[in-house]
């Protein structure tokens, strides 16, 4: 790992993609942030802790040789660290967060506003913080009105959307400062599905837990499942049968599959071309019904646990998920063409939403929204492990980076990951589908790092020793959401205001994986 020329060590993980640790001091803290902007990396996940080890603040960077995760330890009742800002925009909202759950502030940082914590607890509890009482009840707290920032001037005025929506859409505040319906600046208020996952999660026994990270986010069950399973497996040192990587492979593509269909009929429906919709979710519909009949669930939750997946699949379910990637395949190509033809939806979608390269990789725009904005990042490439190092995925990009270049980026997906699903059913090899995962005697740690359909998924678990009966200290999840709700917000400047939604749906952010 080239951290140019760093002097802290850095220790490996077992793990199918290459993760590396190190804690770091304070200065060193911001020299690797600017070491890794420095050297095109990136800015995975920030996030803070406060148990009974002590105080630290993690951060993990994308690099080219891999994944490293730093953690600053906070000595005594130090509870601020550098800001990480200047380097990295997107750790704003992250570090805002680490504060409403740890008590951990980043320093000189110049939006200090509440970020999960909506009035459900007095801005002195920390809920991550060693001894809270979660059990705890508070009075009902006296609203504060969030200071937006506001935009001045002749005929601008706000529009406010939410929290709640119409339809069956989570909550988020989303602000507009328009002039007519032209949009100056969008300003968003979300955390409002916060969950508490994190701190649900030290209280279940480890081998369990894979079944709560299948519900982070409900659309990327297998994502977060199979990340958290990688981050358990790592910790204990354990392999997983070759049947069971690629297993999870299948799974993993089936349900990128299924989120880009339903994407590309919705985008469809936001143009006002219903028959988009139509077609797209009766091809939704039949992708989800054999995901139940072969995997038992539709959506495939509790498919993947850890030391490999539930069951295994028969040779009759082999060809009817090879009939069906024909098929499928088939009318996708044929509503491609419909698509690129139909001159009123392209008139919506060209130019549309534009996130500019340039404005994207100073962003950190990441998973599909990053790759149709030149952004050529995809874990199945770049570190692949089993069985992707073995299937040779081709990388969908596009430069264009509005809303016709998102949706071309989900086209070219879906007919990549239907290639990858053949592939994977032709060459699944033999053996078993799981393994016992012994836990260690001793406190360890270990990273899960999956491409999930819209990004990066990432998850960072610490297990205490068998002294403490192995319970989970702290496992900390990651949406690639935290990334792009920000870039939405540009998104939109200078669009319409009936154009929110359709840009808003090119992305699809995950409120609930960022509220976890």
């Amino acid at each position: 790992m080239n951290m140019a020329g760093l002097s802290f060590d850095l220790q490996g993980m077992q793990a199918p993609v290459p993760i590396w640790r190190a804690s770091v001091s304070a200065d060193d803290w911001r020299a690797a942030a600017f070491a890794v902007r420095e050297s095109g990396g990136r800015l995975l996940a920030l996030w803070g802790g406060a148990p009974a080890t002590g105080a630290a603040v993690c951060a993990a960077y994308v690099m080219a040789d891999g994944l490293v995760w730093l953690a600053l330890p906070l000595e005594g009742d130090q509870s601020t660290y550098p800001d990480l800002v200047p380097f990295f925009p997107a750790a704003a909202r992250m570090q805002r967060a680490a504060f409403d759950l740890s008590g951990i502030q980043a320093t000189g940082t110049k939006d200090q506003r509440p970020w999960l914590n909506h009035g459900a607890w007095p801005a002195d509890y920390f809920p991550l913080r060693h001894g809270a009482d979660i059990t705890q009840t508070f009075p009902e707290e006296k609203l504060q009105d969030y200071p937006f920032v506001r935009v001045e001037g002749d005929g601008v005025h706000e529009i406010a959307v939410g929290p709640v929506h119409a339809g069956v859409i989570e909550p988020g505040h989303f602000r507009f400062s328009v002039v007519g319906e032209k949009v100056l600046r969008l300003e968003q208020r979300l955390g409002y599905t916060h969950k508490g996952i994190e701190q649900r999660m030290t209280q279940l026994p480890p081998l369990q837990a894979s079944r709560l990270a299948g519900r982070v986010s409900g659309d990327s069950t297998v994502a977060y499942a199979w990340a958290y399973s990688m981050a358990l497996e790592a910790a204990a040192g354990c392999d997983i049968p070759a049947r069971a990587s690629w297993l999870r492979a299948l799974l993993l593509e089936r349900e990128r599959v299924a989120n880009h269909l339903g994407d590309l009929g919705a985008l469809g429906n936001d143009a006002a071309f219903a028959f988009g919709l139509a077609q797209f979710s009766r091809l939704r519909e039949d992708w989800l019904r054999l995901s139940h009949a072969v995997f038992g669930h539709r959506l495939l939750m509790d498919c993947v646990l850890p030391g490999g997946v539930a069951r295994d699949i028969e040779r009759a379910h082999i060809d009817s998920l090879r009939q069906q990637c024909d098929a499928v395949e088939r009318e996708v190509r044929t509503l491609q063409a419909i698509y690129e033809e139909h001159s009123g939806l392209q008139d919506r979608f060209m130019t549309t939403g534009r996130v500019t390269p340039v404005l994207a990789a100073q962003l950190g725009l990441t998973g599909l929204a990053g790759r149709a904005s030149a952004q050529a990042w995809d874990l199945r490439c770049d570190h692949p492990g089993v069985p992707y190092d073995r299937l040779q995925v081709r990388m969908a990009t596009h430069r264009n980076g509005d809303v016709a270049a998102r949706v071309a980026v989900r086209f070219d997906e879906v007919f990549e990951s239907l290639r990858l699903i053949r592939d994977i059913l032709a060459e699944l090899p033999a053996g078993p589908v799981r393994q016992d995962v012994l836990l260690p005697e001793q406190a360890s740690r270990g990273a899960g790092w999956v491409e999930g359909w819209r990004g990066e998924v990432f998850v960072a678990l610490e297990l205490e020793g068998a002294t403490s009966q192995h319970r989970i200290r702290r496992c900390h999840f990651h949406d690639p959401s935290w990334q792009n709700w920000p870039v939405l917000e540009h998104a939109i400047m200078g669009n319409i205001v009936p154009d929110f939604p359709l840009i808003n749906k090119s992305f699809n952010l995950s409120y609930s994986g960022q509220d976890s």
